[in-house]
Parts: C-alpha cells; sequence; structure tokens
C-alpha cells in the first residue's frame, strides 16, 4: 500500500516553498529548509513542524518575542481541523511538563495562541482544548501524588505547569477587562491539599516551589474574596513540621517559607490594592508578577528577559536546600564531608527559629 501523502495547508505551502530561507530563525533547525531548496516534496508533518519549533525555544527562549506572531500565523493556515488542533495542544502540554525550563515558556505560548489563533471548532477553542487536558492530570492527583517515584516526579511537573498557567493565561472580558483563570485558582488549591495529605519529600519540595512561584497572588486573589485560604495552608505547613515524618532539610524547608510569607512573600514595596491599582499606577496591573532574588540579593519578576534562568537557579541554589535533589535522594552519600561536619543538632540559627515557631505553634493551639 503507497505511504499516503502529507497535505499542507497551501498558505503554509507557499511561504514555506518561496519564503524557506526567511522564515525559519537564526539557529533554526535547517532540516526542512533544504529539502524546500532541493525541491523535495518532504514537507513536515504539523507534529514535527510544532517540535521543532518548541525545541528551538527551549535552547533560546529569548527568540520569543521576534518569532511567536509568524509561528502562530503558520499555525492559523494549517490548524484548520479538531483533530490539528487537539494535536497542536498536546504537544506544547507535554513539552512542558517534560522538560522542566519549559514550564514558564509555554505558558507564555499558550497565552499567547489562545489569543491568536484563529480556529474555534465545536469542541472548543485552544484554551478550552487545553485547560480539558490539563483537567485530565488534575482528576488523578490524589492517585498521582501517592504513586510510585516516576508517576509523582510527572505529577510535579504537571502542578508547577498549571502554576505557571495561572500566572500567564489572561482572560479577556468583553469589556477588555484582563483576569486569571479562577478555575486555575481553585486547582492549584486542591492540588495543594492533595500534596500536603501526603507529606513524602518530595511531595513538600513541590509545594514549596508552587507556593514560592503563586503564594503572592493566590494570597491577593483570596484576600480580595475575603477568603482565608493562606492562612489554612501555613497552617498545613505546621502540622506538618511538628508531626510529619519529613526530613529535617525539608523542615528547614518549609520553615524558610514561613518565613517568606511573613516579610510579604519578599514584595519590597507594598502595592495598591486590586481595587486601586490602574496601569499607570501600578507596573504589574496585569500580572502582579511575585518577586524573587538571585544569590547577590538582585530582584527580579517573571517580566525580566532572564526569568527562566534566574528562577531555575534559585531552586536550586544550595544554600536554600543542600544536598538534595527532587527525588528525594539525599546527595550526600556516606562519608560525605558535609554530613562529617554536622551532627544530628540543627544550626543555631534555624534552631532558634525552630523552637520560637514551635512555642508559637503550641500557643495557637491551646487558645
Amino acid at each position: 500500500m503507497a505511504k499516503p501523502q502529507v497535505v499542507v495547508a497551501p498558505v503554509l505551502m507557499s511561504k514555506l516553498s518561496a519564503n524557506a530561507p526567511e522564515f525559519y530563525p537564526s539557529g533554526y533547525s535547517s532540516h526542512y529548509t533544504e529539502s524546500y531548496e532541493d525541491g523535495c516534496d518532504d514537507y513536515p508533518t504539523l507534529s514535527e513542524y510544532v517540535q521543532d519549533f518548541l525545541n528551538h525555544l527551549t535552547e533560546q527562549p529569548g527568540s520569543f518575542e521576534t518569532e511567536i506572531e509568524q509561528f502562530a500565523e503558520t499555525l492559523n493556515g494549517w490548524v484548520t481541523t479538531d483533530d490539528a488542533l487537539q494535536e497542536l495542544v498536546e504537544l506544547i502540554y507535554q513539552q512542558a511538563t517534560s522538560i522542566p525550563n519549559f514550564s514558564y515558556m509555554g505558558a507564555r505560548l499558550c497565552n499567547y495562541l489562545s489569543h491568536h489563533l484563529t480556529i474555534s471548532p465545536q469542541s472548543g477553542n485552544f484554551r478550552q482544548l487545553l485547560l480539558q487536558r490539563c483537567r485530565t492530570e488534575y482528576e488523578v492527583k490524589d492517585q498521582a501524588a501517592k504513586g510510585d517515584e516516576l508517576t509523582r516526579k510527572r505529577f510535579h511537573a504537571f502542578v508547577l505547569f498549571l502554576g505557571e498557567l495561572y500566572l500567564n493565561l489572561e482572560i479577556k472580558g468583553t469589556n477588555g477587562q484582563v483576569t486569571r483563570a479562577d478555575i486555575l485558582q481553585v486547582g492549584l488549591r486542591e492540588l495543594l491539599n492533595a500534596l500536603f495529605y501526603n507529606p513524602m519529600d518530595d511531595n513538600l519540595i513541590c509545594a514549596v516551589k508552587l507556593l514560592k512561584l503563586t503564594g503572592s497572588v493566590l494570597e491577593d486573589a483570596w484576600k480580595e474574596k475575603g477568603k482565608n485560604d493562606m492562612e489554612e495552608i501555613i497552617q498545613r505547613i505546621e502540622n506538618v513540621v511538628l508531626d510529619a515524618n519529613c526530613s529535617r532539610d525539608v523542615k528547614q524547608m518549609l520553615l524558610k517559607l514561613v518565613e517568606l510569607r511573613s516579610s510579604n512573600w519578599g514584595r519590597v514595596h507594598a502595592t495598591s490594592t486590586y481595587r486601586e491599582a490602574t496601569p499607570e499606577n501600578d507596573p504589574n496591573y496585569f500580572m502582579n508578577e511575585p518577586t524573587f532574588y538571585t544569590s547577590d540579593g538582585v530582584p527580579f519578576t517573571a517580566a525580566d528577559p532572564d526569568y527562566q534562568e534566574k528562577y531555575q537557579e534559585l531552586l536550586e541554589r544550595e544554600d536554600f536546600f543542600p544536598d538534595y535533589e527532587e527525588n528525594g535522594t539525599d546527595l550526600s552519600g556516606a562519608g560525605d564531608s558535609y554530613l562529617d561536619d554536622i551532627d544530628d543538632e540543627m544550626d543555631p540559627e534555624i534552631e532558634e527559629a525552630y523552637e520560637k515557631f514551635c512555642l508559637e505553634s503550641e500557643r495557637k493551639r491551646k487558645q
């Protein structure tokens, strides 16, 4: 049986055959370009084209601003069926949850395509299909949080991608107002519950990462609605620190998160409330990005061009969580100088903070 020929949308064929050298950005794969110049009929499939572009963004995230418009324009000439749209959503989802450094870029890409893809079939537009795909993972959250190590690792990647989506996916109302997706806010709350109900070290590490990423924005949103969800989460953390059989390093990690929250999530300047904020008086009016700090104390937010690299450095910083791998494995090993130089006691500073924390928690319980 003859192999079926891949049919490329006419708009895309004209772009690729007539302007292939100009279409592909600098450093981008030239495999397809050479085929076109040689007059070969081996056009890429949708999967090949999208995956090549995703890999390019992973390697060169700074190219997003200059190349995303052409990418979306090409997709509009190609993605014309329900199946093609479903395939596009799945490719982006898999990249964002399998490549750790791509979760932020993937969320930005999803936001852009949700506003610029023209196809809107009865099965749902790009954003609706993306949220449906996320819901598939969300519905098995309880089983995933208590699953084996590989299952939990995939679950953690999904959780952090959903956090990035919450921060970056903009919903435009009929009057032009930009808001976040409330359904993601509710989902993140339930995902945190699943992680804390199964207080294994790697689950707790994932919860800390999620709260460092979204904690300030979530708390602001909950306060706006008169909810005290963040207080409940902090109480859950206190219970974990006091009662759970997690490692000492994870307990220190949780204590530092509580400390970060007590300092208003590291935000130096108090910002206006949501009702008072305007694009003129609040540069973070639409996104209200949380502020993080590099090892040198330099503040940065997701709006910075090199946010991705700085944020990854923050997560891996040794003084934040020394000698610990995300899969819960102690990296020190027998005879390591790190273990040889310490005893079972906490560092004086951490010990003092822990004692104060325990006393305060006990006082609250008696009340």
